[in-house]
This record gives structure tokens, C-alpha cells and sequence, in this order.
């Protein structure tokens, strides 16, 4: 995680994401923010499906969505619920998931985000708060290893020698 912290607020870093990824569907759980009110007076397209902190409900758990933002979330779950909560939109629910969390509330660790494959991306500071921006990209989640290319894997030298 960085260790120094940004120079600009969580709401101006939520909207620099809102605007980087655009989403037309869009998933809150937790609480509204300045940041997304702003963003659908100006992406009236856009549609927000809004969850309570908790298991999603069935017809939010089904779809799809561009973007899942959890903001003051885990800190009313307990860590398991949170860990199941998380994971399970990231596998299921949203390719792009960004996590707003006072780490100190909620009893987290940033290396249960990194566990589930989350990037530290911005630290804030708030009078005595501290809150942790951790954002997840299925696109780029993973750097692609050198070997994982057509050169390692074909061997075209070796057709028609060897038979298995």
C-alpha cells in the first residue's frame, strides 16, 4: 500500500473513477455519495441498482454490471460476511469493483484486499480517519508471464517427430 497519503479527496477520486470507466450499469452497496449524484446528473443513462451492506438481494445477484462501488459496507459486516459479500461480486457480479473503507472500522488488513485480488490505490486522510481506496480490474488484475506466448507452446520444430 502507498505510504503517503492523496492530495485529493475520496469524492474527487470517486468521481476520477466514475469518469475513467463510465459505467451504464452501475452497482452501490453501502451508502450514496456527493460523487454519484453528480455522475447521474450528468449520465442520466446510466442505471444504479443501490444494495444494503449485506447479502445482495436475489434480482441484484443475478445481473451483470460494469462497476460495483462499496462505500461505508464492511464496516457494518463482519469480516466473513464482508470476504463473502466481496468475493462474490467480483466473481459474479462486476468486472471493475472499487472499495471505499476506514480499514480501522471495519478490522480489515490490506492484504485481505490483496487477498482477493484488490489494488491499494489511494490512501485519505480525514481528521482522525484514515480511508483506503482499494480498486479491482478483471482486465489487469494479473500481469501475463513471458512464457505464456505461442513461441513456448507451439514448437513447430518438433511437428512430425514424436507422435504421443
Amino acid at each position: 500500500m502507498t505510504t503517503s497519503f492523496s492530495e485529493r479527496t475520496p469524492q474527487q477520486a470517486l468521481v476520477a473513477l466514475l469518469e475513467r470507466v463510465r459505467p451504464q450499469r452501475l452497482l452501490l452497496v453501502g451508502s450514496q455519495f456527493p460523487a454519484l449524484a453528480a455522475f447521474t446528473q450528468a449520465h442520466p443513462q446510466c442505471v444504479i441498482d443501490v444494495a444494503a451492506p449485506g447479502p445482495l438481494p436475489a434480482a441484484m445477484a443475478g445481473q451483470r454490471y460494469d462497476l460495483a462501488i462499496l462505500v461505508e459496507c464492511l464496516e457494518h459486516l463482519s469480516k466473513r460476511s464482508g470476504l463473502e459479500l466481496l468475493g462474490g461480486i467480483r466473481n459474479l457480479n462486476a468486472s471493475k469493483v472499487a472499495v471505499l473503507a476506514d480499514l480501522h472500522a471495519c478490522g480489515w488488513q490490506d492484504t485481505d484486499f490483496f487477498a482477493l485480488a484488490l489494488s491499494a490505490s489511494e490512501r485519505f486522510r480525514r481528521d482522525r480517519q484514515q480511508l483506503c481506496l482499494f480498486t479491482y480490474d478483471l482486465r489487469d488484475y494479473k500481469q501475463v508471464p513471458d512464457w505464456l506466448n505461442a513461441r513456448f507452446w507451439a514448437n513447430p520444430e518438433n511437428f512430425g517427430k514424436y507422435w504421443w
